[in-house]
């Protein structure tokens, strides 16, 4: 697995780098399709000092992302909670995606087969009010929507997209405030 490392504010030593190889490449052992890892690390100094460093880890499977994300004190506790954290989600996809095939191996066998998600972003530095600040592309996977629920719940998002195969159309299926689940399906005019 290929392990991205990226620091904000903060100097990612050889040290840090090694011992992130290392937490992180424990998580290969689980998640063994697992292709590539991400890890952002940030010290923001004006936080309260229980939350003043910041790790942050996203993984990418078989077109499925995983993310986590802690916050502490300290650089290097930030780092084993958040892969304490990765390593339950990565429990709970496995046991999901177990179920899942015993019910409908035709459809994880097609998702297996699809491409990983593209994050680009385009940051522009000095950007007057109202305008659009971030702009993301992606590939919109088709799913069930009880796939892009559990895909939204992975992410830890209140929304996600995705492409309905049943409705032949691209859906947002988003949390509602009373803790169910809504689904945005578009007609054109």
């Amino acid at each position: 697995m290929q392990l991205i490392v990226h620091g904000r504010n903060v100097d990612v030593t050889d040290w840090i780098r090694e011992y992130l190889e290392k937490k992180v490449g424990k998580l290969e052992r689980y998640l063994p399709q697992a292709r590539e890892a991400r890890a952002e690390l940030t010290h923001s100094p004006t936080r309260a000092a229980n939350d003043r460093y910041t790790a942050q880890v996203t993984v990418w499977a078989n077109g499925q992302i995983l993310r986590a994300e802690e916050s502490t004190s300290d650089i290097f506790a930030s780092i084993d909670a958040t892969v304490d954290k990765m390593y339950r989600q990565i429990t709970r996809f496995k046991g999901r995606r177990y179920e899942e095939r015993r019910r409908q191996s035709a459809a994880v066998n097609l998702e297996a087969e699809m491409a990983p998600a593209i994050d680009e972003e385009i940051e522009v530095e000095e950007i007057p009010v109202g305008q659009i600040m971030r702009r993301k592309e992606f590939m919109v996977q088709p799913m069930t929507e009880e796939e892009a629920v559990e895909q939204m719940e992975l992410l830890g998002h209140d929304f996600y997209i995705f492409f309905n195969p049943m409705a032949n159309t691209i859906n947002v299926i988003y949390r509602r405030r009373d803790g169910n689940y809504g689904l945005l399906q578009p007609r054109t005019a």
